[in-house]
């Protein structure tokens, strides 16, 4: 059955990337909704669904936009609610962004279980594939493959890190396991990607606070990391925040090599199609 929240909960603070005050309010919403977003601090408060053909300019975060307005950043906040299998919300933001917390999506975990979930009286929508379906560019490659479960398995590759190198991470994704083994994990960086966005006023709210920064075989973060993989398993994070943008009940074992939000973004669209097809063929 589809679910949505038992009550409105709030959250504050700033955005990675504008570094501007921002804030949301997930408010409940009734069977066949969906998940919507509401920029109520523009004039006539224009409202964006999270649907996959609303999604554009994919740089290091992914962006919902329509014709009045845009939201971003949202991928960690989506994947909370996949992982919870949260089909209905109406999210009012106030400000470009979502707010960015520790750079993981546990913040909104919490907001889910303090709120608690409530199943609505209408079935969910199950996506299952009749046969495998791929994307691929140079060396990033992305595979779904029929299974009745919620399966991703991540290949994390930066030969250019001799921190890094090579991680691999595979997950049935559930509220519990995600909670435990994926939403605490952090957005992550190599200092050397990141310091000439900085330096152009491009990631105006980040910092050691809501990001893990990579220095050479250094993790610049004074707390350090809270798994020796958290950057495959924040992968996985994004992976999911991005694939529920065709809505959450796809039943899949999704594999990724070197994925990021661009290609995330363009195998989701692969999916949709897919589904077309199947549906009025």
């Amino acid at each position: 059955m589809q679910k949505t929240l038992k009550r409105e909960v709030f959250i504050s603070g700033v955005g990675l990337f504008t570094g501007e005050k921002v804030s949301i309010r997930i408010r409940p919403a009734p069977a066949g909704h969906g998940i919507v977003f509401q920029r109520i601090d523009l004039p006539n408060k224009p409202v964006i669904a999270a649907q996959i053909e609303n999604v554009s300019d994919i740089l290091r975060c992914t962006r919902l936009k329509t014709a009045d307005a845009s939201v971003i950043t949202v991928e960690h906040l989506l994947s909370a609610f996949s992982a919870y299998e949260i089909d209905n919300l109406h999210i009012d933001v106030e400000g470009p962004e979502i707010p960015a917390g520790d750079g993981s999506s546990q913040p909104f975990v919490e907001l889910i279980e303090g709120a608690g979930i409530a199943e609505q009286d209408a079935p969910k929508k199950i996506k299952t594939l009749s046969q495998p379906v791929y994307w691929t560019e140079k060396e990033i490659h992305l595979i779904a493959l029929p299974s009745l479960e919620r399966r991703v398995s991540y290949t994390l590759h930066y030969p250019q890190s001799a921190l890094l190198r090579s991680q691999f991470f595979s997950l049935l994704i559930n509220p519990d396991s995600y909670k435990a083994e994926i939403a605490p994990c952090r957005t992550f960086s190599l200092y050397e990607e990141i310091a000439p966005l900085i330096e152009k006023g491009l990631i105006k709210g980040g910092g050691l606070e809501n990001a893990v920064v990579i220095r050479g075989e250094k993790i610049l973060n004074p707390g350090g990391i809270r798994f020796p993989d958290e950057m495959v398993r924040h992968k996985i994070l994004d992976l999911i925040g991005d694939l529920s943008l065709l809505g959450n009940g796809l039943r899949a074992h999704i594999i990724a090599i070197r994925s990021g939000h661009a290609s995330n973004i363009a195998f989701a669209k692969t999916l949709h199609n897919f589904f077309e097809r199947e549906c009025h063929g």
